[in-house]
């Protein structure tokens, strides 16, 4: 991506106004002039993504459901093995990018992906329950993120898994496992990703631990281009829904 291009993708992520009176508007707001080029931006920017998405078992004839999908890129990290799939879902607000994904599905020859202009916290999707389940830094733009995590329990069959990746912040007196951050990180995080309606939480982390078996869990942090001397966290969290 050129130097003209992200310059774009950011005035509209830092400068541009976000408008709208409901979730879906002030999405389609965000990303409607970013679509295009969302892609390759955060291609650099959003870590994690192609090691959460290997980590999950692709279950043959399954369903799959990705929440707050965008472009449909994170399928890509999935590879031959999306083939195996019965059917996978890509569930967003926005229109835009939505778009993106339908191009991407059809330019792949994807016939068992579907798209769904849909909240995620009341999605009903044709085919459930669904054996997989995906947020992947979504979760910090949904307002009722508890909801959408709830939801995708409901949609889940006994036994099925949950795949997250997202920015968050640790609780100021996180106990063990779980890392501690530092006050500026606390601090300084949320307010620069809320311009943009991100909202990184300290609480992500502790609810997935409450309501699954953990399968597998690691935070991390990652350098932001563009901000080289600083570092965001992240966690990738893969749990199961209980049998009974």
């Amino acid at each position: 991506m050129s130097l003209a291009s992200d310059l774009k993708i950011l005035y509209h992520m830092v400068l541009s106004p976000i408008r709208g009176g409901s979730h879906a508007e002030r999405l389609e707001s965000f990303y409607s002039a970013q679509a295009r080029g969302y892609d390759e931006f955060r291609k650099h920017l959003l870590k994690g993504r192609a090691e959460m998405y290997g980590a999950l078992d692709v279950p043959a004839n399954g369903v799959w459901l990705d929440l707050g999908a965008g472009t449909g890129f994170n399928l890509e990290y999935l590879g031959d093995r999306l083939r195996a799939l019965h059917k996978v879902y890509l569930i967003d607000l926005s229109r835009s990018l939505l778009q993106v994904a339908r191009e991407r599905a059809e330019h792949h020859g994807w016939a068992n992906v579907e798209t769904l202009e849909a909240d995620v916290t009341a999605v009903t999707p044709a085919e459930r329950p669904a054996d997989v389940a995906t947020f992947s830094y979504s979760l910090t733009m949904i307002p009722d993120w508890f909801a959408a995590i709830d939801r995708a329990w409901e949609l889940l069959r006994p036994g099925g898994t949950i795949g997250v990746v997202d920015f968050y912040v640790a609780r100021k007196y996180a106990v063990a496992p779980f890392r501690r951050h530092s006050w500026f990180t606390r601090s300084f995080w949320p307010v620069w990703f809320a311009a943009d309606n991100v909202f990184p939480s300290p609480d992500h982390v502790p609810y997935l631990h409450r309501r699954f078996e953990v399968v597998r869990f690691s935070e991390h942090f990652m350098r932001m281009r563009y901000l080289p001397f600083f570092r965001v966290p992240y966690y990738i969290f893969i749990g199961r829904k209980p049998e009974a």
